[in-house]
């Protein structure tokens, strides 16, 4: 049997709290505000109080490193983040994180201040550490996937909107933000705008996280478990523990996990341009070899000046500007490697990242500017910005080229 009550005052010291009793096990869910002192500090308390014999927490085991392990993002080698395709990946979660990081700056303490407290305070508890949020690669990855591709320019665009803002935000607003009913009406808007994008985002991850719970506590290992959530996911959380759960919660959690291939016609587009191009100079040389080289010439013209260009604007090194010039036109006939790794590549060469770079890389990144001044995301913009301009020099080249044979 499952019963739900309410258990927190109706003041702002205290966040939103749900108990869910499922089987023999009491789930207390505490909702919380990432950027909220009082949060951190009340998660403290808790775990500290000796109530519970085990603690979730919403995070993920990359997200838990890099909240423990600051320093994690330096061990690793940014050359093979852009071989490994993982770039727009990290660019998007630094944009994400951006304007949290704001909010922390302005209220005076760190995000995820309260998730930290809890990893403390269950070691210094010895209490079990439960990880119970999905892989942020995998939400990316799956939110890119569910958005149909007309609505990604805007996903994209909301994303660089999120670090021109600048709007100040209080700290009774970050307190308000605890009580669920700001987040739950904004959540509801948001669905009724973008239910593609809530699903994988919000909904997806709620269900998720309960078939954590249900999967780390087979068979029931735990009687109290704190449960620490943002406020957003507390009612969505405490809807699914309190129906019944599956018998074998790891397959349906697996499938959550999983990230829905392309379509094969999607990975031959790039050969088929590829192809037409190459046709293309055929056809020009055998009517006139003026006219072949002259298709050559626009070909590596307008492919090289646009993705240089891309680099420019990212502040690239000249010499990182000059490669990119010459390699895009190449590259753009070779589907295995794209200007952009090239751009990075050399720009890693001429500007190798220090260490305050990385340790610095999340405050910077709060900020337009920041972007630029911080050699690590300044190399993922000549990566992300030469590879956008080596694609329209590829695709205004290829029309051209289309329009003066066909013309």
């Amino acid at each position: 049997m499952t019963d739900t009550q309410d258990i927190a005052p109706p003041d702002t010291a205290s966040g939103p709290r749900e108990v869910v009793v499922s089987g023999d096990t009491r789930y207390t869910l505490l909702g919380t505000a990432h950027v909220s002192r009082a949060s951190a500090d009340e998660v403290r308390e808790l775990v500290e109080s000796g109530d519970f014999d085990a603690v979730a927490i919403e995070l993920c085991e990359s997200r838990h490193q890099s909240l423990t392990q600051p320093n994690t993002l330096a061990d690793q080698d940014l050359f093979q983040v852009f071989r490994q395709g993982k770039a727009g990946m990290v660019a998007a979660s630094l944009a994400l994180g951006a304007f949290q990081q704001r909010v922390a700056e302005q209220s005076g303490i760190e995000p995820g201040a309260e998730m930290r407290e809890a990893v403390k305070a269950c070691r210094r508890a010895e209490l079990p550490l439960l990880l119970i949020d999905r892989d942020i690669g995998v939400t990316l990855k799956r939110i890119y996937a569910n958005v149909p591709w007309w609505q990604r320019a805007s996903l994209i665009s909301g994303l660089a909107a999120s670090l021109v803002s600048r709007q100040k935000i209080s700290s009774e607003d970050i307190e308000r933000l605890k009580q669920g009913d700001v987040l739950e009406s904004t959540f509801a808007e948001f669905a009724q705008q973008s239910e593609a994008l809530y699903t994988p985002l919000i909904a997806e991850r709620d269900r998720y996280m309960a078939l954590r719970l249900a999967e780390d506590n087979t068979p029931a290992r735990y009687r109290e478990v704190l449960v620490v959530v943002g406020a957003g996911h507390l009612k969505g959380l405490a809807e699914h523990l309190r129906a019944p759960l599956p018998a074998e919660p790891a397959s349906e959690r697996a499938a959550l996990d999983t990230v829905k291939p392309r379509a094969r016609w999607w990975k031959a587009i790039p050969w088929l341009i590829t192809a037409l191009v190459l046709i293309g100079f055929a056809i020009g040389f055998s009517r006139d070899t003026q006219l072949g080289w002259q298709l050559i010439g626009e070909w590596f013209l307008i492919n090289g000046v646009l993705s240089a260009l891309g680099a420019t604007i990212a502040l690239a090194h000249p010499l990182t500007v000059l490669a990119t010039f010459f390699a895009a036109p190449l590259t753009s006939l070779n589907p295995t490697i794209g200007a952009g790794f090239v751009a990075a590549g050399v720009e890693l060469a001429m500007r190798r990242p220090k260490v305050r770079d990385f340790s610095r890389l999340r405050h910077d990144v709060a900020s337009l500017k920041g972007w630029w001044r911080n050699r690590v995301s300044r190399t993922l913009l000549v990566f992300l910005l030469a590879t956008v301009g080596s694609a329209a020099g590829t695709w205004i080249a290829g029309l051209r080229i289309a329009g003066q044979l066909l013309g």
